[in-house]
């Protein structure tokens, strides 16, 4: 990749530290990433030196902001493949851009007795917006349903797209699967019956190349704290056609063009969405995000994840009691890995793992439909990424059986 990974950990400080006494393996990266010494470094530099609002100054500093600022995205830009920053909005993440579109774009095209499709696998980000338009506009949601390995079925994708369909969202990662939807061939589907095409990337863009107009998807939403950034701010990819016929949904200062007493106009792509002060650092950092994994490239990332996976998921596999979701073909699944260990909650298990200095995430994960159709209340959930080792899969393997061990023995 470049660099070697021990290169890779010493520009993650926050790695390099004891938690319960136990060196830390830090394995909740589909939650958020950490984050390098130059993104944190851009961040300072901003604030010490070029702090100033953008766009609205002709003095050296704000001039200085909005150059850095506008930089930032056209980094994204280039990152996605997208035609031009036009179709480059800043938002807060994911969560943000996804409203959005169901606030702008579902609220203009959504009528009684449209279909609005979507997968049972999908995060609540991806969700709940859609859910919630549906009622609004009496639409009616549908739910493509998975194989039994957890994959996207295609053909029942094939049977719930129809003519009334107006929108479809998928999630290009499942976020607990960990299995990667065929977005090129779902926004196929979608476009041959006049439906758009929304894609979730907030557990792609970190992990794999992401080519928008390869994948022709209509939208896409991401988040940056996912892929080394900072917290609270992502984007929204969204086609130059669509984003010119679609209304602003908030209000202010930047996205106006000119404002009368009775009536305003709105300012040109990009900023006709992004009204009050934006979160300049934010994109910065985000910025330096993007050239710190552009120094191995995409493909090197994900290269390294499956590495991680194609070591971890036998070993996984290999445990008495522990039930894994989503693909056993380590070649369908992505760093993301859903388990549970027969006779324990998996808060409790996270518990057992902490203890060991091993950080996973337990619960939902804002999945709860998938949840119900697993049947199961919760999971615990390992994610891997470019700063994990193969050493970091052995301290989870470990950490799964001593918890085991430890919670059989009756020591509690």
């Amino acid at each position: 990749m470049g660099k070697n990974l021990n290169d890779i950990r010493a520009d993650f400080p926050i790695l390099d530290q004891q938690v319960n006494d136990e060196p830390l393996v830090y394995l909740d990266n589909a939650a958020t990433t950490q984050k390098p010494k130059a993104v944190v470094e851009a961040l300072t530099h901003y604030y010490y030196n070029d702090n100033a609002n953008v766009h609205r100054g002709v003095h050296t500093l704000a001039e200085r902001a909005t150059e850095k600022f506008e930089a930032a995205r056209e980094k994204v830009r280039a990152f996605i493949n997208a035609r031009s920053t036009k179709e480059v909005l800043f938002t807060r993440g994911t969560t943000t851009s996804l409203n959005w579109i169901a606030a702008s774009y579902g609220e203009a095209n959504i009528t009684a007795g449209d279909e609005i499709v979507i997968s049972y696998m999908e995060h609540h980000s991806n969700l709940v917006p859609w859910q919630q338009l549906a009622i609004r506009k009496q639409a009616t949601l549908k739910y493509i349903k998975m194989n039994a390995d957890g994959t996207l079925d295609m053909a029942d994708a094939q049977q719930q797209i129809t003519d009334k369909t107006k929108i479809v969202a998928i999630a290009q990662v499942s976020n607990v699967l960990g299995v990667v939807n065929p977005i090129k061939e779902v926004a196929k589907i979608a476009h041959q019956h006049g439906a758009v095409m929304v894609a979730d990337g907030a557990q792609s863009l970190p992990n794999m190349p992401v080519d928008v107009q390869d994948l022709d998807c209509d939208f896409l939403a991401f988040s940056g704290h996912k892929m080394l950034g900072p917290t609270g701010i992502g984007g929204l990819y969204a086609k130059e056609a669509l984003l010119n016929e679609m209304p602003p949904i908030e209000f202010g200062g930047e996205m106006i063009d000119f404002v009368n007493l009775f009536d305003s106009s709105w300012s040109q792509l990009p900023w006709k969405f992004e009204a009050g002060t934006p979160d300049i650092s934010g994109a910065i950092g985000l910025g330096a995000a993007i050239d710190y994994l552009n120094q191995f490239g995409m493909a090197a990332v994900h290269e390294h994840e499956q590495k991680l996976v194609d070591y971890v998921l036998p070993k996984l596999l290999a445990i008495d009691g522990l039930t894994v979701y989503g693909p056993h073909d380590p070649a369908k699944h992505t760093g993301v890995i859903a388990f549970n260990l027969d006779g324990l909650h998996p808060h409790d298990l996270a518990t057992g793992l902490d203890m060991e200095g091993v950080a996973v995430r337990a619960g939902h994960h804002c999945a709860q439909p998938l949840m119900k159709y697993l049947q199961v209340p919760a999971t615990a959930r390992a994610s891997f990424y470019i700063y994990n080792t193969k050493a970091d899969a052995d301290r989870l393997v470990d950490a799964i059986v001593a918890t085991k061990e430890f919670f059989k023995n009756g020591t509690v």
